[in-house]
């Protein structure tokens, strides 16, 4: 690609949430909290048009992300020529633009669907509710906390961060984060939002406290006019229904204007998997591997 790529700069968010803003399609990797807290475990960098910023991920090897732009205003035809510089790569394609290069550039590129990846939606209503048998057991665990702790949930800030710091390297601690890369690089992740939540725009987030000790949290923002995205969400397990009644109070304080949730994926891990699914998800975001043969962008 004859593009000048750099380091993602927390000065450009502001710009670059203009742009994702225009994409017909919003998925929760595109979020410039996204690409700021993993920037540094993919090795990710971007590159500016006037119109399109695309994204290049150079860990563990190299391969683009979608552009971010008016996808619909754009002939992608001429921008891709053949050359003999091989295949070029993309990752996390939004359904729309998989679909618009599919029918712009067909025989070109290979789409491979990617289920890991696809988001997982679900209605805001139905998650603060739980309404109805199927929401039973959720519920009733939540209850449980309600009943057994004395409880304070607190909306995330500064003056929280500590207090999330400390409750991060305890759950790194039961969950044997080291030994896992997983687990090992999330919690890279966490720490860099964390550390850098006062510069970073449009965060949210939510905490459970009891006897002043922390035992849940949520960081989120806004994914679009009606969607907000959860990023993170750890709880102390040994506090019965923690993660049952976080997931539902930070909805119930922060969520009400939103229509939708959206949980992020499940890397095609089945335990996540089966936890998400238990959710009920009100729809997926879909997400695709595309591979340019013999393509370069003009």
């Amino acid at each position: 690609m004859n593009l000048e790529f750099e380091p993602i700069q927390l000065e450009r968010q502001r710009d670059y949430a203009k742009l994702l803003a225009r994409c017909p399609q919003v998925v929760s990797d595109y979020s410039f909290l996204n690409l700021w807290a993993w920037a540094e475990e993919y090795g990710l960098r971007w590159a500016w048009e006037d119109n399109i910023v695309w994204i290049q991920q150079t860990l563990p090897q190299m391969v683009f992300w979608a552009p971010v732009g008016a996808w619909e205003e754009i002939d992608w035809g001429a921008r891709f020529v053949e050359s003999r510089n091989g295949q070029t790569t993309f990752i996390r394609m939004p359904q729309a633009l998989a679909e618009n290069w599919r029918s712009g550039l067909g025989h070109r590129m290979a789409l491979v669907e990617e289920r890991g990846h696809w988001d997982y939606v679900y209605s805001v209503a139905d998650l603060v509710e739980l309404k109805g048998n199927r929401y039973h057991k959720k519920k009733n665990l939540m209850s449980q906390f309600k009943k057994k702790y004395d409880y304070t949930y607190a909306t995330f800030g500064p003056d929280l961060i500590e207090h999330a710091k400390g409750m991060q390297q305890d759950w790194c601690t039961w969950k044997d984060c080291e030994s896992s890369n997983i687990l090992s690089a999330e919690n890279q992740a966490i720490y860099r939002v964390l550390r850098d939540w006062d510069r970073l725009e449009g965060t949210m987030g939510g905490a459970l406290m009891v006897d002043q000790a922390m035992v849940a949290y949520t960081v989120a923002e806004a994914l679009t006019d009606d969607t907000v995205l959860i990023h993170f969400e750890k709880g102390d397990t040994e506090y019965k229904g923690v993660y049952q009644a976080i997931n539902q109070m930070f909805l119930a304080h922060c969520g009400q204007r939103f229509r939708y949730v959206n949980r992020e994926q499940d890397l095609d891990d089945e335990g996540l998997r089966t936890a998400k699914l238990s959710y009920l998800p009100v729809d997926f975001l879909k997400k695709y591997r595309v591979d340019l043969s013999a393509n370069v962008l003009s």
